[in-house]
């Protein structure tokens, strides 16, 4: 898969460094306004995991200004968006008409009804979503065991996401933006709930507001079979608390739990992931070493295979991102 990167902020540096440990994926182009950029001087960008930006080498690759400029290279069958979500549709909608594929960041949209339209653009699985947590190893077990039924079918799951003030985004809460924690943030355990328990019936939330939009929830998907899902977590306002995200999710033969904590004064705090079987062992697999970028790797070369295959990966899917951004809306 030939990719060009448009929008060269902190997950284009990502994305970046994903595309140069892919064996099935080649970032062969990207775009940016800035000349700075263009020439390679990425050393700007940070974020709140990886490395810091570099100077890279762009000489191995076509450098555009423009989208417009970037979408005429016939080289290239993937456009890679990782520009504000604001942003999104119109580079989804120059791409597909362009006849590129797309792997657009998450969110996919700023509503489920803009997320749908985007979706269902070009033909199926032209519009694939980023979002990664089901190929992060702490999350994709349970993915796995969903699907492959070691365990028994999902029945009940709790999940957690909560960062201290984005003071660093200061539309953070426009809902024509950047969308506030729900969309942002909690976005990923929507999408994840989705893949693990389906389409919720209805939700019953919580929560405390920031000029009209939530900001920190906690909220309970109610289905048919009166599985217990809830989730919980948004902004807190104390800078002490950087970032945290867990869950405990029960099988019908087993229960996993996980959580990750990081503060202020740069320690951490971790329950690594645990299996506690219905026969009362307790097993904690080994999952490597923790290097994030690896899971952007495995998410790069699931398009890859997708567009080499012609089948497009469950977990990339656009209507499923959209669902997941339907499950976000009922929050407000």
């Amino acid at each position: 898969m030939r990719a060009g990167i448009v929008g060269v902020g902190f997950m284009g540096w990502i994305h970046y460094l994903a595309y140069q440990r892919s064996d099935q994926a080649d970032l062969v182009a990207f775009c940016s306004r800035n000349e700075a950029k263009r020439g390679g001087d990425w050393t700007g960008i940070k974020g709140n995991f990886g490395p810091p930006g570099e100077q890279i080498d762009v000489s191995g690759m076509n450098v555009y200004e423009s989208l417009d400029a970037m979408l005429a290279d016939d080289s290239i069958d993937l456009i890679d968006i990782c520009l504000p979500p604001s942003l999104h549709a119109e580079a989804i909608e120059k791409s597909i008409a362009a006849g590129k594929k797309v792997l657009c960041e998450k969110p996919l949209a700023l509503t489920a009804d803009d997320a749908r339209r985007l979706a269902e653009l070009g033909g199926p699985g032209d519009v694939m979503v980023a979002h990664v947590l089901p190929f992060m190893p702490e999350f994709g077990l349970l993915v796995d065991a969903a699907q492959d039924g070691r365990f028994g079918r999902p029945i009940a799951g709790r999940f957690k996401r909560t960062i201290s003030p984005p003071d660093w985004i200061p539309d953070f809460y426009d809902p024509t933006s950047v969308g506030g924690p729900l969309i942002d943030l909690h976005v990923h355990d929507a999408h994840l709930i989705r893949v693990l328990f389906g389409m919720p019936d209805s939700v019953e939330s919580s929560c405390i507001r920031k000029d009209s939009v939530p900001k920190f929830y906690e909220t309970l998907f109610r289905y048919p079979d009166g599985r217990p899902v809830s989730a919980g977590g948004g902004v807190i306002d104390s800078p002490a608390r950087g970032f945290t995200h867990g869950y405990e999710v029960s099988f019908e033969r087993a229960t996993i739990q996980f959580e990750f904590a990081a503060y202020a004064d740069e320690t951490t705090a971790t329950i690594p992931l645990v299996i506690l079987h219905q026969d009362g062992r307790v097993e904690r697999p080994d999952l490597g070493g923790g290097d994030p970028i690896s899971s952007f790797v495995k998410e790069l070369d699931a398009a890859a295979e997708s567009i080499r295959s012609g089948e497009v990966s469950p977990l990339l899917d656009g209507n499923l991102a959209a669902d997941a951004i339907q499950i976000c809306q009922w929050q407000v």
